[in-house]
């Protein structure tokens, strides 16, 4: 789309004095007419598509500094999103899109700049090199672009799924949005690279559960769990850890809802967050309240991974259903609760304080059902690792027919929600519910999952687990950057592959996952040290990161690696809350049997009714109030 810049609005440009040379002065001119012009658009064909009462649910800022909030209206029956671009300031341009990663090469993208004279609205593309095209099919729809005091906004609309090759398909997953700031004026589309560009990536799930909101009880009391004047480091990324407690002798209640408190200014740095119970087992842990990787942080606060509570950017207050809620507080629960945030700082701002948190709506009047969390996948244990130097290496985890049909009740349970963890290598996670011997549904699915951005996703449609079923929980890694192995474990540069699903009623069931046997992983170790031209440790005093670390990862020990965690028996962790096994024999137990696996859905393209303008469209324009 073309808008022509408009004469009448030159008396609105501002002050220039300043500047220091005329070549500057005559592009500071040309800048503030093309922002001049940023008015109330209205196209005809397009009149009546705008989004309806109330539009936009969703709001997220996209930069630390608050230059730009985005905000969106999903559509599930027209299978369209609205968006409402916020740019606080006078710009020259925008760039607005996604990624599969997060990178501004091969990203799907709109542009809005301006040449000094006219300003463009184009769908574009950027290529490995960061250079922008205009996208053969305008896929993007453009309803407004409005002047305001502050700055200026745009109304764009995109269908989920437009099967251009170089659009981003819009699914249920972690969306990464990447934004640049255009500051100065561009001859043409084609002459903006995006590594010119003040440029940056969030994370966020567009797409989300439409599930009705209950009715809070007259009762209901609140509780935040807030980490106090927290002085955010300047690093790019930090996990900042909280212990707290619940008051002496406080009785059991049920949370039935949670919502993020945030320290106002603090919107664009505080990514996500959880609450963590700790063990019962234990009657006091230690205060602490700093960086969750410090040394001086103590180990005992691993023992505090009962999840209560998470939320990431752009999600909202997150409630029960109304026949379930999480039980805390009673003297069989421990006291003590941790709490995690995770501050993004890409621009390193220094001097912010925050106490940031998450506040419990809990009520004294007991649901019917208790609501459980269960941990699915691999056990914290380094047998499970990934080679260095892999693009896509997939470790699984089950809980199996023979746990599932001794811990779970005749009626089933029902899962809720679910949140998915990994570490700093995980790409991608899935969970799937097999039932004699077929995969027959996805519990949760995460094909652009990000380690940081985790926050606990109501279903779009409750899971019943039956006693015989079995649940997969599949992990894929990306290890292109490490030299060594990545094993299983607790540290943030070892890994994990865990969903925790939420479920009712609850059950003595804590925890259902697995990991290879000891034995086979051993056996693998002498045949690389037999078969290899360097020595492998496999002596007795040796651990198993340290066998894994001298092994020489050529192709044939990565495949045998693979298939030994393929089909190798594997040791079941069936365990109830208190990290005891329920009785039985769980090591040695045979790879379960999946003889039908699910096919991801194929997106459904849709029909395009005309074809894009081979140049762009010239868009008549009204003057919109300030």
């Amino acid at each position: 789309m073309l808008i022509p810049a408009m004469q009448a609005y030159l008396s609105h440009q501002p002050c220039w004095s300043s500047l220091p040379s005329p070549s500057a002065r005559e592009a500071a001119s040309m800048y503030g007419t093309a922002v001049a012009i940023f008015l109330v658009i209205l196209v005809a064909a397009l009149q009546g598509s705008e989004p309806p009462e109330s539009p936009f649910p969703y709001h997220i800022p996209l930069d630390p500094e608050g230059i730009l909030e985005l905000s969106w209206n999903v559509s599930y029956v027209q299978e369209i999103i609205h968006f409402q671009l916020q740019v606080r300031g006078l710009r020259a341009g925008v760039l607005f899109g996604m990624s599969d990663r997060g990178q501004m090469e091969n990203a799907d993208l709109i542009m809005l700049w301006t040449d000094g004279d006219r300003a463009y609205f184009a769908d574009a593309w950027s290529d490995q090199k960061g250079q922008i095209h205009r996208d053969s099919h305008q896929d993007y729809q453009l309803l407004r672009a409005q002047r305001t005091p502050n700055g200026l906004f745009l109304l764009f609309k995109r269908p989920f799924v437009t099967c251009d090759p170089k659009d981003y398909v819009i699914e249920d997953d972690t969306v990464h949005l990447v934004y640049g700031i255009l500051e100065e004026p561009f001859q043409s589309l084609e002459a903006i690279n995006t590594s010119g560009l003040h440029t940056g990536l969030q994370r966020v799930q567009l797409l989300k559960s439409e599930v009705p909101t209950p009715a809070m009880p007259e009762d209901v009391q609140t509780m935040d769990i807030r980490a106090p004047d927290v002085l955010i480091p300047d690093n790019e990324t930090t996990y900042w850890c909280y212990i707290t407690e619940l008051p002496p002798h406080f009785p059991r209640h049920h949370i039935i809802m949670y919502e993020a408190v945030v320290t106002e200014g603090n919107e664009a740095l505080v990514h996500h967050m959880e609450v963590f119970q700790c063990a019962a087992e234990s009657e006091d842990f230690p205060k602490f309240n700093g960086p969750c990787d410090s040394k001086m942080k103590p180990d005992r606060l691993n023992y505090c991974r009962h999840v209560l509570a998470a939320w990431a950017l752009g999600a909202k207050a997150f409630y029960y259903p109304e026949e379930a809620g999480v039980a805390f507080g009673g003297p069989d629960s421990s006291r003590f609760l941790r709490l995690e945030v995770h501050y993004h700082n890409p621009r390193k701002i220094q001097g912010r304080h925050d106490s940031s948190g998450i506040r419990l709506h809990y009520t004294a009047t007991m649901r019917p059902h208790d609501a459980g969390i269960m941990e699915l996948g691999l056990v914290y244990t380094p047998l499970m690792a990934i080679p260095p130097q892999e693009t896509a290496f997939v470790l699984t985890g089950y809980c199996t027919d023979k746990c599932t049909q001794m811990a779970l009740p005749d009626s089933g349970i029902h899962i809720f929600a679910s949140q998915l963890h990994t570490h700093l290598t995980g790409q991608k996670v899935v969970t799937v519910l097999a039932r004699d011997g077929q995969e027959k549904k996805v519990v949760n699915r995460d094909n652009h999952y990000s380690p940081h951005f985790q926050e606990i996703r109501m279903l779009k449609k409750v899971v019943t687990v039956h006693r015989g079923d079995v649940l997969i929980t599949s992990c894929t890694y990306n290890t292109e950057n490490r030299t060594l192995a990545t094993v299983g474990g607790f540290g943030i540069m070892e890994e994990m592959c865990v969903n925790y699903v939420h479920y009712y009623p609850q059950t003595k069931l804590e925890l259902c996952k697995s990991a290879v046997d000891d034995g086979f992983l051993q056996k693998y170790f002498h045949t690389v040290n037999r078969f290899g031209n360097e020595e492998v440790c496999t002596c007795p005093q040796a651990s198993v990161p340290q066998q894994f670390a001298s092994v020489p990862w050529n192709s044939f020990n990565r495949d045998m690696l693979k298939a030994l965690y393929n089909y190798a028996p594997i040791s079941m962790h069936c365990n109830k809350t208190s990290a005891i096994r329920f009785p039985g024999e769980w090591n040695l137990q045979p790879f379960p049997k999946i003889t039908s696996t699910l096919e991801e859905p194929t997106p459904r393209c849709p029909i395009r009714q005309t074809q894009s303008p081979a140049s762009p469209t010239v868009v008549i324009t009204e003057a919109g109030a300030e």
